[in-house]
């Protein structure tokens, strides 16, 4: 049974979307925000390899030696599928940004080399494996392990909003009547986020 009254969120992870990287406005508004008004938040946002096996595997690590009772994540887009999954794993609270619904299918075809948003030189494989290894971190038959926000642009011009509307049936839902995929209004839901994630603040 989801808790209706969480403890404060002291460990929050932040997960990015495909192609992405913690250089992504959102991550960097994000971290300046915890950082100014919840300094004793503890915030990670890590590059993500293109394994999603090997990200779960990194992420796993990273957080192992976190409090499950007082942890979070957050995840934008393909991010939205890993933190989905994290949250199931951990029964920790989530926030989905334009969540991934099924990648495993979407990504089906941008299998091959691929650039960085923030850095075109930089280039990575999007090997074929990579979409079993998605398939397999499906977790939409189980219902949610703990709180769910989802903020969902219907001008999302890379998802369908139905799709992510219909897979989040139990969550806490912002439905943007306009917006895009990279939640260009992004600053004006920082709010929302920290008082539904409950964010320790001061030195707490």
């Amino acid at each position: 049974m989801v808790p209706a009254h969480p403890s404060s969120t002291t460990h929050l992870l932040y997960l990015h979307g495909f192609r992405s990287s913690p250089q992504s406005a959102k991550a960097r508004l994000m971290a300046a925000y915890v950082a100014r008004l919840h300094p004793s938040v503890q915030f990670w946002c890590p590059q993500l390899p293109p394994s999603p096996r090997a990200a779960v595997e990194m992420l796993c690590a990273g957080i192992a030696a976190w409090p499950r009772a007082s942890m979070a994540v957050i995840g934008s887009s393909l991010g939205g599928y890993y933190a989905s999954w994290v949250a199931q794993q951990c029964r920790c609270p989530s926030v989905l940004l334009n969540p991934a619904v099924d990648p495993a299918r979407d990504l089906a075809r941008h299998i091959g080399d691929q650039a960085s948003w923030h850095d075109p030189a930089e280039h990575f494989y999007f090997a074929p494996e990579f979409v079993d290894e998605l398939r397999a971190l499906d977790v939409q038959s189980q219902p949610p392990a703990a709180r769910q926000l989802a903020i969902i642009a219907k001008g999302d011009e890379v998802l369908d909003w139905h799709e992510m509307l219909a897979r989040y049936p139990q969550a806490q839902v912002t439905l943007l009547e306009g917006g895009d995929h990279a939640l260009s209004d992004f600053p004006a839901h920082l709010a929302t986020i920290a008082r539904f994630l409950q964010l320790a603040s001061g030195t707490d």
